[in-house]
């Protein structure tokens, strides 16, 4: 899935939890961009090759939203660190790994880690083999799942109406206080 609706997820999840509990604007504001940061982290090598190095912005900007085997050429370093950071950034072992550390330093879970959760889980089933399949048990093996490529219109069209959907049902299911 593409970030745009990785985020609004996210923030839909929030609404929902808000509901139940007490969030603060910070914690749903750390929710979104860690369901954003995922797809972000792996254009960091690009856009230090093109501040520091002899790349370039439509480099950066054709690496991100190429399609499979159309990426613009890039040099071996800043492909491996971009591959891995993906690999990294998309592994629910590592998730793990980070959301067990942030529990023990805690001693309770926390919530914005839902936000980089939900971004792999959506995106095992949102992208195919043929169209960046995730490798979400990296660093054990960087095989992915093949489900539907989000890019695909029809998914895309029930993605956004599915999204819209949400939004009407959190509007209007919202508790309006009782009068007098």
């Amino acid at each position: 899935m593409e970030i745009v609706a990785h985020t609004l997820w996210a923030a839909a999840g929030a609404a929902l939890i808000r509901r139940r509990r007490p969030l603060s604007r910070g914690t749903v504001v750390a929710t979104l961009v860690l369901a954003a940061l995922p797809d972000v982290l792996q254009l960091l090598p690009l856009a230090g090759w093109w501040i520091f190095g002899d790349g370039s912005f439509a480099a950066l900007r054709g690496y991100a939203v190429a399609l499979p085997g159309q990426e613009p050429m890039l040099p071996p370093l800043v492909r491996l660190w971009s591959h891995h950071l993906h690999c990294v950034a998309h592994s629910a072992p590592i998730a793990a790994l980070v959301t067990l550390a942030v529990w023990a330093a805690r001693r309770t879970l926390w919530i914005a880690l839902l936000g980089w959760w939900s971004h792999i889980v959506i995106d095992v089933f949102t992208h195919s083999a043929d169209y960046y399949a995730v490798p979400v048990l990296y660093p054990f093996t960087e095989r992915g799942f093949d489900g539907i490529a989000w890019i695909t219109p029809w998914f895309m069209a029930l993605n956004y109406a599915a999204l819209a959907g949400v939004g009407v049902w959190l509007l209007l299911s919202r508790r309006r206080p009782h009068g007098p």
